[in-house]
């Protein structure tokens, strides 16, 4: 981190005079070795990120971050902050101490890692001031490029883009006349069936193509609008040059196997998709320059300069002492010292039976359980038990399909994947969705409470969908207060239990929602009762 290098000599700074200028490296390391172990478990959360297909750019992020921090340490001389100036960056660092503690306490390390972007601006403000620090704000930013999103922004994005590149890829394959069926996200192409999985999503090239238009824009001379209009297209451009791909993976299977879409032969074509939106985006570049009457080479616009980076390096080592650094060195050590000595906080271990003793008769509903879920889907599920049968009665005019998932932990990467997200990659179109009040038989004992009722359709199939969240004693429909109830929980009586709960009628030819509603809820009546053994309360 750079500091200024000279002696804190100003009127206005009270540390005049009282620390050795020669004091100033070694507070420096002090700050940023103590601060190893505050952050000790982001990093872990982060290596851990970082060795996912989706987020294997990381490494390269502060890399980059760094030279654009140096760069920016050229065009600024060297100058002695007064003591106020310096003031803020010690509330920065220590409200990043406060989110980094509040992130160890919740067990949610990926909040330690957000931490750690805001403790860094806290130390570039304690070393350059406010007024000179904030102009390294684009290279601190472009540090979040490093982060992984959290997991239910991830399933909602991923989904997403699924069924955008599914769509699109089906019209690239359709264009070359070639018979093709969309069920979801799975391309039918007749002897050949393409998944398009979460892999071929996009966002591992997403993240990777909007840090390269992120420092291109910093490094960029030219009009603040063209900066804009190459941040602001990459995302679409990444979206629309994955779904070629898909489209051309799909021809290719059609005309020479299912190998064209399989090992290394897939990743490269990912490969040669990524190189040429980069080219995209730098002949966009070039053609706005043309239009503007620009005519320097795009290399010549950019402020891409290596020279002096060797002494900016030098002078970040040589720190000028302040009251701020040497107490924010401090607290730090007693902040690190605390945390290696305290036990480490452990999350409650709730006794439950296993869903394989869950009873294959419910009143008069008779269960069979569905085969287990196919490794990849129950990997991206990740849920520590589950449960899924289909329950028929003699006085039912049709089954009930029930599943519920059950997670002892719902942060750094496992949670609950809303039927929401879920339903529509099967085909299925959710043609209605509310909560609804359930109230039950009073012989249940089972107090009124919400579900999300869905009715979902594919072709003149007709179905109906009640899910719900168990939160530790509370039934649940929203996925944001779910995860707001987590992290309240795990703070206050150490707990990131919960399960899922669905519940799946067919709506028969001519037969009334009302109809399905009531068989539904006679079910409901017989199950609920069993839950809490399942899936503990409070």
């Amino acid at each position: 981190m750079a500091f200024s290098v000279e002696a804190n000599r100003t009127a206005g700074s009270p540390s005049a005079g009282r620390l050795n200028p020669k004091a100033g490296p070694a507070f420096l390391a002090l700050l940023i070795l103590s601060a190893i172990p505050v952050f000790w478990n982001g990093f872990a959360s982060l290596m851990a990120a970082w060795s996912l297909p989706e987020y294997s750019h990381g490494p390269l992020i502060p890399i980059l971050s760094a030279y654009l921090f140096l760069r920016q340490m050229k065009t600024m001389a060297p100058d002695t902050p007064s003591a106020a100036e310096r003031r803020p960056g010690v509330v920065i660092v220590i409200f990043a101490y406060l989110v980094a503690a509040f992130g160890e306490v919740a067990n949610i390390y990926d909040i330690v890692t957000y931490a750690l972007i805001l403790w860094v601006f806290g130390v570039t403000v304690i070393g350059f001031g406010w007024r000179r620090g904030w102009p390294y704000w684009h290279a601190i930013l472009h540090l979040g490029f490093m982060l992984p999103l959290p997991q239910f922004i991830y399933w909602q994005v991923t989904t997403q883009l699924q069924f955008i590149s599914s769509e699109i890829g089906v019209a690239v394959i359709r264009l070359m006349n070639i018979p093709v069926f969309l069920d979801g996200n799975i391309i039918d192409l007749g002897v050949y069936k393409l998944q398009v999985a979460e892999a071929c999503s996009g966002l591992r090239y997403l993240f990777p193509i909007m840090s390269f238009t992120y420092v291109f824009s910093v490094l960029y001379r030219g009009p603040w609008w063209l900066k804009a209009m190459l941040l602001l297209s990459a995302m679409p451009l990444t979206v629309l040059m994955n779904s070629f791909r898909i489209g051309v993976i799909g021809v290719l299977v059609d005309n020479y196997g299912i190998g064209m879409a399989e090992g290394f032969l897939h990743y490269f074509q990912g490969w040669v998709i990524f190189g040429a939106a980069i080219l995209i985006l730098l002949g966009m570049v070039l053609v706005m320059q043309r239009l503007i009457g620009d005519r320097r080479p795009v290399a010549d616009a950019l402020d891409i300069d290596f020279s002096g980076l060797r002494g900016q390096m030098a002078r970040s080592l040589q720190a000028a002492p302040s009251r701020a650094l040497v107490g924010s060195a401090l607290i730090t050590v007693l902040l690190a010292a605390f945390m290696l000595g305290a036990p480490e906080r452990e999350l409650q271990r709730v006794e439950r039976a296993p869903f394989i003793l869950f009873p294959d008769r419910i009143d008069g509903w008779r269960g069979k359980v569905r085969p287990p879920l196919d490794p990849q889907i129950a990997a991206v599920l990740a849920a520590d038990d589950y449960h899924a049968a289909l329950y028929q009665s003699p006085s039912e005019a049709a089954p009930v399909d029930f599943y519920t998932a059950f997670y002892f932990k719902q942060t750094e990467g496992s949670g609950i994947h809303s039927p929401e997200v879920c339903i529509p990659g099967g085909g299925w179109e959710i043609s209605e969705i509310e909560q609804a009040m359930i109230q039950l038989s009073p012989k249940s004992e089972v107090a009124p409470f919400e579900v999300n009722r869905a009715i979902i359709q594919l072709g003149l199939q007709r179905q109906l969908v009640y899910y719900w969240f168990e939160q530790r004693g509370r039934r649940m429909t929203n996925d944001y207060l779910v995860k707001a109830t987590v992290l309240w929980d795990s703070l206050m009586i150490g707990r990131q239990d919960g399960a899922l709960v669905r519940l799946i009628t067919p709506i028969l030819p001519g037969e009334s929602d009302a109809f399905a509603e009531a068989r539904l809820q006679r079910f409901m009546e017989s199950l609920t009762p069993l839950l809490p053994r399942y899936i503990p309360g409070r």
